[in-house]
This record gives structure tokens, C-alpha cells and sequence, in this order.
């Protein structure tokens, strides 16, 4: 059985995701420990027990401490089974964390599946919905399998209540993913979304973005939501190039000034067009199981997070592929290189 400490690199949830993840995938079983130890509240929080249980169902896993507080797991993982499931975080935690979960197993599943997933949609600390939509799964696309999803309903974090609709068409065999050069650039879109908020944070946050990135006034949209349970502010810069798109974000928050939000994400979206790479860093962390599940590929980005560095590091505890990491060109190259 293969040991994981939950502490080790950033020390955050994403050890235990890509552990599960990676077990569902192997037939490995694993026991993590330390999770989170360093963080201010330790253990499983409820997003992370609601990752557990989902992989649990999945693959017919045997578990051993899955609760609140928990700072222990033990996963047994039996065959992975497709199907139509239904996973509720209860919180305004991430469902695009527990997607990441159990996605990779059933992309090359033996059969379609379908996931309904509820709880936050939008949440600073983790992908949000159009990340997903705009960036990630047309790559996976590329690879294979197709996956289709719909944000039936937002949900801004504290209040969370979101719902998002997945289905997944599997792929028997992943092809290799090769992003080394970004393209020209096409468009440069600007989207501000607010929720039982005043119209005018969307519209000064848009104006401010204008104004950093030079856009015209029809890339730059307003969007009033209705039906989320409550308040939130998001936007988000869409940069369409020739070989990928890639989506930055940023949140609003209590006793932030609006044009410091838009600044933020603004400053991150004109520091990856100066980058000259394809990959920002946040989609570096999420194609690295894609491309350990093609056993072949590789990837272009400005430097690896100390997140993405993790995610490496619980990769090599599993048997499988290899990554290799060097400097080249001002940025990084990630690469597969072999199978133990």
C-alpha cells in the first residue's frame, strides 16, 4: 500500500484529489496522512469528504477514517463503474474540485456517464465553471473523450448552492496532448457577472479592464444573474489564441475596491500574454493526470506553482509515467518521459 503525507509541498487538498484520483486509475490503494496538517482548520473539510465519497462511489472503494477532521484515509478502490451520479458538497465548497476527482478514472471508463454536482460554482480558491468550460475540456476534447458541461445554476461563494451538469463520453485511449506554442491571438474577451449586486461593480470592473488591456467596447460584457441563492461578483478575461484559450479570474470581495479586483485579473491575463507561453499556471496543475493518462505529451507554461510541483510529486507515488521539467525558452517545458 502505497503511504502519502497529506503535508508535504503546498500542503492543501489537491495531494488527497489527485491520490484518489490516481488510485481509481491503478487499482492502487493508498493510505494518506497528515492531511492538511498545516493548514488552519487540519483534516477533511467538507469539499474534501465529498471528494472522498464520490470516489468512493465511482470505483466501489473500501474506506477507512472518511470524516470531518479526519487527518487519516485509508482507500481500497475496486473497478470503476460509469454511470449517473449525484454528489452534493452542502457547502459553497468547489464542485470543480470534485470533478477533478473523478473525472480522470471515467475519461477511459467503459462506458458514458453523468454527474450532477452541487454546491459552489465560483469560489476563489478553486477553478471556476468557465475555466472548465473554456479552457480545459475543449483540450480533453483534443485527447478524446468528449465532456460536456452545463452550469444549470451559479453558486458565489459563502452562499454556495450552485449546480452543475456533467456528461462524460470515454475514450479506451487518450492521444498525447502537445501545447508548446500559443498562436496568434484572435480575441481578447471581458465577461463581469454580478449576483444581487449593483449593475455598476460589473461596468466600472469591465471599464478598468478596457482601459489595462485596450479592448473595445464589444469585448467587454455585463451579466446580471438571477437565480443564484446569493450575492457574488466574478469576472473573468478570455484570451482566444490559435492553439488554446486560456481564462483568468477574479472575485470580488467585502472591502476590496471593484478597480483593484479588475486590476488583479487584468495584471495576471497581460503577464501570460507577455509569457509568450500557451499554458498559464493554474491550467499547468490541471493537464498533467490528462497527459499521465496518455502516457505521452507535453506543455509549455511560464514556471510551475508550488501547487503544480505537488501535483507532480503525489503523481510520482503512483505507478505510472514520468514528467521531466526544464527551462527552456524564458518558461518552462513539462514533459512525459517514461513509465515505471
Amino acid at each position: 500500500m502505497i503511504t502519502v503525507d497529506g503535508s508535504q509541498g503546498e500542503g492543501g487538498g489537491q495531494i488527497l484529489r489527485t491520490s484518489l484520483a490516481l488510485a481509481l486509475l491503478t487499482g492502487q490503494p493508498f493510505r494518506i496522512e497528515r492531511i492538511r496538517a498545516r493548514r488552519p482548520r487540519p483534516g477533511l473539510m467538507r469539499q474534501h469528504l465529498t471528494a472522498v465519497q464520490a470516489a468512493a462511489e465511482v470505483g466501489r472503494a473500501e474506506l477507512h477514517g472518511a470524516e470531518i477532521g479526519s487527518l487519516e484515509l485509508t482507500f481500497a478502490p475496486g473497478a470503476v463503474r460509469p454511470g449517473d451520479y449525484r454528489f452534493a458538497v452542502g457547502s459553497a465548497g468547489s464542485t470543480t474540485l470534485v470533478l477533478q476527482t473523478v473525472l480522470p478514472p471515467l475519461l477511459c471508463s467503459p462506458g458514458p456517464s453523468t454527474l450532477h454536482l452541487e454546491g459552489g460554482t465560483h469560489n476563489p480558491y478553486a477553478p471556476p465553471f468557465e475555466s472548465l468550460q473554456r479552457t480545459f475540456l475543449p483540450l480533453l476534447a483534443r485527447m478524446g473523450p468528449q465532456v460536456s458541461a452545463t452550469l444549470v445554476r451559479p453558486g458565489f461563494y459563502p452562499a454556495g448552492g450552485g449546480l452543475i451538469d456533467v456528461h462524460i463520453e470515454p475514450s479506451p485511449r487518450l492521444a498525447p496532448l502537445e501545447l508548446l506554442e500559443r498562436g496568434t491571438v484572435r480575441r481578447i474577451r471581458a465577461t463581469a457577472v454580478v449576483s444581487r449586486l449593483p449593475r455598476s461593480i460589473a461596468e466600472r470592473e469591465l471599464h478598468r479592464i478596457g482601459e489595462r488591456l485596450r479592448l473595445e467596447p464589444a469585448n467587454l460584457h455585463a451579466v446580471e444573474v438571477q437565480d443564484a441563492l446569493g450575492p457574488g461578483n466574478v469576472v473573468w478575461i478570455e484570451i482566444e489564441a490559435e492553439k488554446v484559450t486560456e481564462v483568468f479570474t477574479g472575485f470580488g470581495e467585502r472591502g476590496v475596491r471593484t478597480e483593484a479586483v479588475a486590476d488583479a485579473v487584468a495584471h495576471r491575463a497581460q503577464r501570460y500574454l507577455d509569457a509568450d507561453v500557451p499554458v498559464g499556471p493554474h491550467l499547468a496543475d490541471q493537464l498533467l493526470l490528462p497527459l499521465a493518462l496518455a502516457r505521452c505529451g507535453a506543455f509549455r507554461t511560464s514556471a510551475l506553482t508550488a501547487h503544480a510541483q505537488t501535483n507532480l510529486d503525489v503523481i510520482h507515488r503512483f505507478p505510472g509515467p514520468r514528467f521531466a521539467v526544464e527551462l527552456q525558452g524564458g518558461g518552462v517545458l513539462v514533459r512525459v518521459i517514461q513509465d515505471r
